[in-house]
């Protein structure tokens, strides 16, 4: 069966067809991943390749960040549209956020499989089907992109397809298919593309798995993988994954991985990548820090899946901003001030495009409060980047909100901050021979020991955080998680009773 080469949001993976559609054919990246476009006609209702049709707000990129701002534009009275190059709703739901979260409730099930016969299920034998699963979930990302054209089409926006290109007019314009667009307010919500380092291609079936990369995507991915059958080897340059993360998360989540099944391979990189009749074969180089790093040199062979999850770029090229005079750093984002504004007047960015907080709902609330900002003059809407709750899909999920206990101290001082923590494995576990921890940890700072940050992993550990992070960001101090009442048999109970 002919290979595959397949690009996810913040990866790319090299596998079977059987795997999942949302890891979308290609040998090259795209230039442009997610271009969106969405308008509400203000004038020519016809355009000509010589006429420019003006909007009150023009959003290249119909993601979750330019959707967002698009339609609350539109709820303001204003005339917008989206320019998209793709299929609405970008990243997040054609190749992230939505697909893999289909894809790690079915490795859930496994997960839960093994534990049946500890409560008392005879479940015999039972079958997973990679076919099941990629035609369903396909549909319901299918049934996503219909909802959002359906959503915009009854706020009266006009999806653009294609390409945008700005123009060296007066007023901000862009050209799309030949025809010219301009606002007074232009939003550039583009998104990213995956990083890469090599290109190659296999057909086997998907039973062994080489994933390169310490982050949260290479963590869920390993997960969900290893989970649903494949012998997964995950291959880092340090001694940890999520080291960007509080330390006592890091810690965890790499023991978990280990202890999981996944095959961690510390202080490594991958030297080359050759095709043979048997699979890929993935060489690799590790380091041994007690012999003076010492290099090593070993092969993975027989690899029918190699995932690359080592960061993302922005989706810029092609856009022509250089001419009109928009800013970006050294890695390409777009640079914008805390209102979203570029250097160019009348020209604003929100979302993965800019490289900071790289989440769905932080795009969305972006491109919210941008349009609050343009439509309703609202001077001061912006959004506050300083506590923002995420959560990583892993087995088990990681909460996390605030400060890591690192970064406290190093703001406050280690004399002002406070820590409480917990360790526990959960009621669930007390009859299963599987067994997985709860991490809990408390980050307290001041006198009054206002809770800054909030970390933990273990079951459930994902929807609990949502609550938590609403009184932290209303500023609870630890005597307010005290007053609670803990809700008893529950892991979230243990955030209140820390002593």
């Amino acid at each position: 069966m002919r290979a595959n080469f397949l690009v996810m949001a913040k990866l790319i993976l090299i596998t079977h067809m059987q795997v999942p559609r949302w890891f979308i054919r290609r040998k090259q990246l795209f230039s442009f991943f997610c271009r969106h476009g969405v308008t509400r006609r203000s004038m020519a209702s016809h355009p000509t390749a010589t006429d420019t049709t003006r909007f009150d707000f023009l959003v290249i990129g119909g993601g979750s960040g330019g959707l967002a701002g698009a339609r609350r534009a539109a709820e303001l009275g204003a005339s917008a549209a989206v320019i998209e190059s793709h299929k609405l709703g970008g990243t997040c739901v054609n190749v992230g956020c939505v697909p893999k979260k289909v894809m790690w409730n079915a490795a859930v099930h496994a997960e839960y499989l093994h534990d049946h016969s500890d409560y008392g299920f005879d479940v015999g034998n039972v079958r997973f089907s990679w076919e099941t699963l990629k035609a369903k979930r396909d549909a319901y990302v299918s049934h996503l992109n219909r909802i959002y054209r359906n959503n915009l089409d009854k706020a009266k926006i006009q999806t653009i397809q294609g390409h945008a290109r700005f123009m060296n007019d007066p007023e901000p314009t862009v050209e799309v298919n030949g025809k010219k667009y301009s606002a007074p307010h232009i939003l550039i919500a583009t998104g990213g593309h995956p990083s890469v380092l090599s290109d190659a291609e296999c057909c086997f079936a998907n039973r062994r798995s080489v994933i390169v990369g310490a982050g949260y995507i290479a963590v869920e991915m390993a997960g969900i993988l290893s989970t649903l059958g494949s012998k997964t080897s995950l291959i880092i340059r340090q001694t940890g994954v999520l080291r960007n993360f509080d330390s006592f998360i890091s810690t965890n989540c790499t023991k978990e991985i280990q202890s999981s099944g996944v095959d961690l391979w510390k202080n490594s990189q991958v030297k080359s990548v050759c095709k043979t009749d048997r699979g890929l074969e993935v060489m690799i180089v590790t380091k041994d820090p007690e012999k003076k790093n010492e290099e090593k040199i070993s092969t993975i062979q027989e690899v029918d899946c190699l995932l690359w999850a080592i960061g993302r770029q922005p989706n810029t090229s092609g856009l022509n901003i250089g001419a009109m005079g928009v800013d970006t750093d050294e890695s390409g984002h777009i640079i914008v001030d805390e209102f979203q504004n570029t250097s160019r007047p009348g020209i604003y960015a929100v979302g993965d495009v800019c490289g900071r907080a790289l989440l769905t709902p932080v795009a969305i609330a972006a491109g919210r409060k941008l349009a609050h900002r343009l439509f309703e003059d609202k001077k001061d809407s912006k959004l506050d980047y300083s506590t923002i709750p995420t959560v990583v899909f892993s087995h088990p999920p990681i909460g996390t909100v605030g400060l890591t206990e690192e970064e406290a101290i190093k703001t406050r001082g280690k004399e002002n901050v406070k820590i409480y923590k917990t360790s526990f494995t959960p009621m669930y576990h007390a009859i299963t021979s599987r067994k997985t921890q709860c991490l809990m940890k408390l980050v307290c700072v001041g006198k009054e020991e206002k809770v800054v940050g909030l970390h933990m992993q273990g079951l459930g550990c994902d929807e609990m955080l949502q609550g938590f992070s609403v009184a932290i960001i209303m500023g609870a101090t630890k005597a307010d998680f005290d007053k609670t009442i803990a809700i008893h048999p529950t892991s979230s109970e243990e955030l209140v009773t820390m002593r």
